[in-house]
């Protein structure tokens, strides 16, 4: 859910629900009130319209019929009397809902002007708030009284507007969707290009159609790739020369390390082009980066960890190993093995010993290497990343390497779209995070906590 509302068809559908929620609500509340303005206008108008004809008619007739007169023309909700004094009496509840009714009657028989009308309740039933009573005086000063009884508005039914309304708005909804999906389509397909261009080494051609915006994006997007690529294949022509030109002397002063007398002397130069030789591969390394004809493939990341824990710990070097079953990611198996390697080869050496963890929750795996080593102050934590870049305590030769083991590592971890994190561990010591985006969830949850050297005393059948 979390990540819908992040992306732009799922802003954009909340967004439009809102306002079509809010605007759906308006229209209702604004076409009620428009209704029954109206229905409450037409009812006024034919009452008062029935009103002034029983009057006319009452006075048309002879005095000693009038009553009589009245008494016919009562029914339904109307009950006429005629006498010679009012019946109304001013005031009452029902006043107020009947003030279009004394504009209507004002206007149909201007007669009834000045004083000659009166509406409110009835002097006999006054207690009867359901009763209007209108008295309407004729031109000999008699009266024709009108009571009603007062109906209310019945509620309009606004379920077919509801309905109607509603299926426009999900109508709209649904239009929006479809154009959202057909407008952020070609994002996923850069998407998808850039992430597959990212962790290959061929340009991925994306398709130059649609909208001219669109279109033009494509073009603009693969001519950057293959400029990169271009970069990219210049860069790796020039390190196989410089490696060539470089390795080439050293093999020659190697060789002729070989005639001096001295061996104290030899010794030492022996072992500075050995060193210079290590610096020299170390820095090819890292400026070839994860870009290499190896392929992407399915790799089962608990097998590789679990071999690189076993080689150190044939070598004498403490490694602790837990894991699920199995933890598939799609990625180059040997670049991997070399940044776990540099990665638990550092807790190894600063940290005495690796305590190596892997999870997956089947969308991220996760490494972690715990060491019991002096850790890494916050300042230092994003430096240790440069290149060449040692901390000051391991400057020495026994333990400095070039600096660019973690360089390399976090390089090729990030090409397979996953990120290297350090922290601290509580009961002392560096935690390093590696995680990685897995293909398959693991086949197990339930971890094991072996050594190593049991791990592989089982599997060997010992």
């Amino acid at each position: 859910m979390k990540n819908l509302l992040n992306s732009i068809p799922g802003r954009t559908i909340l967004v439009l629900l809102v306002a079509i929620g809010a605007l759906h609500v308006a229209s209702l509340w604004t076409y009620q009130a428009a209704l029954q303005a109206e229905l409450t206008s037409n009812n006024d108008a034919r009452l008062a319209e029935r009103l002034v004809s029983i009057m006319r008619t009452v006075m048309q007739a002879r005095p000693a019929e009038r009553e009589q007169t009245a008494h016919a023309l009562a029914g339904g909700p109307f009950d006429v009397h005629w006498s010679l004094a009012e019946h109304a009496v001013p005031g009452g509840s029902e006043v107020a809902r009947l003030d279009g009714l004394r504009g209507r009657l004002m206007t149909v028989a201007p007669e009834l002007n000045g004083g000659n009308l009166v509406i409110g309740t009835s002097a006999k039933l006054r207690d009867d708030e359901h009763i209007a009573m209108i008295s309407m005086q004729l031109p000999d000063q008699s009266w024709v009284n009108v009571s009603v009884v007062s109906v209310r508005d019945l509620p309009i039914s606004s379920h077919g507007t509801v309905y109607s309304t509603s299926l426009m708005a999900g109508g709209l909804v649904l239009v929006a969707i479809l154009l959202l999906g057909w407008l952020t389509r070609p994002l996923k397909r850069f998407a998808d290009a850039a992430l597959q261009f990212s962790t290959g080494a061929e340009v991925v051609k994306v398709a130059e159609a649609g909208p001219t915006e669109v279109r033009q994006l494509a073009a603009a997007f693969n001519v950057m790739q293959v400029r990169i690529k271009k970069l990219i294949d210049d860069r790796s022509q020039t390190l196989a020369a410089i490696s060539h030109d470089l390795k080439s002397p050293l093999t020659r002063l190697r060789f002729r390390a070989e005639d001096v007398a001295d061996a104290e002397t030899r010794a030492d130069i022996e072992a500075d082009i050995g060193e210079m030789e290590t610096m020299i591969e170390g820095a090819l390394a890292f400026l070839r980066g994860d870009r290499s004809d190896e392929p992407m493939r399915p790799v089962d990341l608990v097998s590789l960890v679990e071999a690189i824990a076993t080689d150190f710990d044939e070598m004498g070097k403490p490694t602790s190993f837990s894991a699920p079953r199995a933890v598939v990611i799609l990625g180059r198996k040997l670049a991997l093995k070399r940044a776990l390697t540099n990665i638990i080869e550092n807790a190894i050496k600063y940290g005495d010993r690796a305590d190596i963890d892997l999870s997956s929750d089947g969308a991220t795996a996760k490494v972690v290497v715990a060491d019991q080593g002096p850790g890494i102050d916050d300042k230092d934590r994003e430096i240790v990343f440069a290149p060449f870049h040692r901390l000051e305590y391991s400057r020495n030769k026994e333990t400095g390497g070039v600096g660019l083991g973690l360089t390399v590592a976090r390089s090729i971890i990030r090409a397979h779209g996953g990120d290297v994190l350090l922290s601290d561990r509580p009961v002392g010591g560096l935690s390093v995070t590696v995680t990685l985006p897995s293909v398959t969830p693991a086949a197990s949850e339930i971890h094991s906590s072996l050594e190593v050297p049991r791990r592989r005393a089982a599997s060997s059948g010992c």
